[in-house]
């Protein structure tokens, strides 16, 4: 008998299966759960992992990459006038003509190291089998991680004292008298810190695929930073900020009274934020950041927000171990390019045209010979010039492009400016929204030196002494352990090619 019961048993069950089932319990057992992690079901899971990570490096794929450099720093020499007494070429009967002179300048920039690392624990790996390579992944997020912090550091990197903000200048107040509710007969006071794009990031915030930007005052700045590596070292530098001004005061004069501060720009410098109350620094609080190196201040600040006492006294704006990017070298007072403080909104030129660029062209054209062929811009930049653009102090101007076989057809609505016309050099210059570009900037980009046989492949590059490489550390614990390095810097040859527009208000 004991023979049988495996046979008996399966006889048992098929009966079963081909017979109704009237037990209400065992039905119940059997239905669909209610959550894909209870009961007997599949997971239907798609692989890979989707990428929802906008990785934006315009500059970092446009600028050309030399590896072939070596040493310690890339060096390079420029003559950068001749005949600067600007000797005259008359000649007289039997006589030679006069000498004529020349300027030069040695110019260095000093290699730098940049690199990310990632790791994937055993275990990790394990669970991931099936799904996807996971240390394939972790190396694909370094060198987009990579490529994400190289292109910010085109753009906004200070590294060198020449290039740091130094002191911010002391605000210069003015009693307002209208707008607003600070109080009658009170004397406030008001502190400024001049910041860089790494600075103003702090506010603003990072969109690395998770949050857009929005401007948050809550946890205030953060001077320096002390990063702790993968191998247990660390790393301390600065965060991107001024050393703090000398406190202004004012003394209010009318019941609904506003606060008008201003500080001298500061070359480098994309925001300013602003510290505002009573009586001494432990009770001024962050009021706020703006790209302009002005604000209106109607309102008391929160208490809760950062107290300008909490600032140290020192410059943080620069990081000895990242390299000058495009906003400090242009911004540098000795070699840089143009600069202009628009300290207002852009206006317009009554032309189709914009007041402001129009300045900087003319002003590169007259000093220099050249024209930028490409404008970076911030999303709010494009939409106000665009406006002012379009509007162009009087009636719009559009252009219909209608289909003669179908002359009913849909207008789409909406404009927006691809290009701006030098009207010095008569070229259309691009008009490009960089993803890093801070509200009230604009960069002039120059593809090219106009000059005869400058020697130069091209304005600016990244001198290389290594492009990407990647490492497989030594497993020294329970996981795999990635690097991804670079070791180069970004070499500008004639920075007077480049320009900054910045101090712009919103429209």
């Amino acid at each position: 008998m004991n023979a049988n019961i495996t046979k008996e048993t399966l006889e048992m069950a098929k009966t079963a299966l081909n017979s109704p089932i009237q037990d209400n319990n065992l039905i119940k057992t059997f239905v669909q759960p209610g959550t894909a992690t209870s009961g007997l079901i599949a997971y239907d899971l798609e692989a890979p992992a989707k990428h929802l990570i906008p990785v934006m490096t315009p500059l970092r794929n446009k600028i050309p990459r030399d590896v072939g450099g070596y040493s310690i720093q890339s060096n390079w020499q420029v003559i950068t006038g001749i005949n600067t007494s600007n000797m005259d070429i008359g000649v007289s009967e039997g006589n030679r003509g006069g000498a004529i002179d020349y300027t030069t300048a040695r110019k260095y920039a000093a290699f730098v190291e940049l690199g990310l690392e990632n790791w994937v624990s055993w275990k990790a790996d394990l669970a991931s089998k099936n799904f996807m390579d996971i240390k394939a992944e972790a190396q694909l997020e370094e060198l987009w991680a990579l490529m994400i912090q190289e292109e910010f550091n085109i753009l906004g990197g200070c590294s060198t004292p020449a290039a740091a903000l130094g002191t911010t200048p002391t605000p210069t107040l003015t009693d307002v008298g209208s707008g607003g509710s600070l109080s009658n007969s009170t004397t406030y006071r008001v502190g400024c810190v001049a910041l860089t794009l790494r600075g103003y990031q702090q506010i603003m915030g990072w969109n690395m695929g998770i949050t857009g930007q929005s401007k948050s005052l809550t946890t205030g700045l953060v001077q320096q930073v002390t990063r702790v590596n993968m191998d247990g070292s660390s790393d301390t530098y600065g965060a991107g900020t001024a050393a703090p001004s000398v406190v202004a005061t004012q003394l209010t004069g009318y019941a609904t009274d506003s606060i008008y501060a201003i500080v001298t720009p500061v070359a480098g410098a994309v925001a300013y934020a602003w510290y505002f109350g009573i009586t001494d620094s432990d009770h001024m609080y962050l009021k706020d950041v703006t790209p302009e190196n002005f604000i209106t201040i109607k309102t008391t600040a929160t208490s809760t927000y950062q107290k300008y006492s909490a600032l140290a006294a020192t410059d943080y704006s620069y990081n000895s171990l990242v390299f000058d990017g495009l906003i400090a070298q242009i911004g540098n007072a000795t070699t840089g390019g143009y600069i202009q403080n628009v300290q207002g909104k852009l206006t317009t030129d009554s032309a189709a045209g914009i007041t402001q660029i129009n300045t900087a062209f003319q002003s590169m054209f007259d000093q220099y010979r050249l024209g930028p062929q490409t404008m970076y811009v911030s999303s709010q930049e494009l939409i106000d010039m665009t406006s002012l653009i379009i509007a162009n102090g009087s009636a719009p101007l559009y252009r219909f492009n209608l289909d003669g076989n179908n002359p009913g057809g849909k207008i789409s609505a909406g404009v927006a400016i691809g290009s701006y016309l030098n009207k010095i050099t008569n070229e259309l210059v691009e008009v490009v929204v960089h993803p890093n570009m801070p509200q009230g900037t604009i960069l002039l980009w120059s593809d090219r030196i106009p000059y005869m046989l400058a020697n130069i492949g091209t304005p600016v590059k990244m001198k290389l002494r290594r492009d990407y490489y990647s490492i497989e550390w030594p497993m020294t614990k329970r996981r795999y352990e990635y690097g991804l390095y670079m070791d180069g810097v970004l070499q500008m040859y004639f920075p007077k090619a480049y320009g900054i527009i910045n101090c712009i208000q919103k429209q």
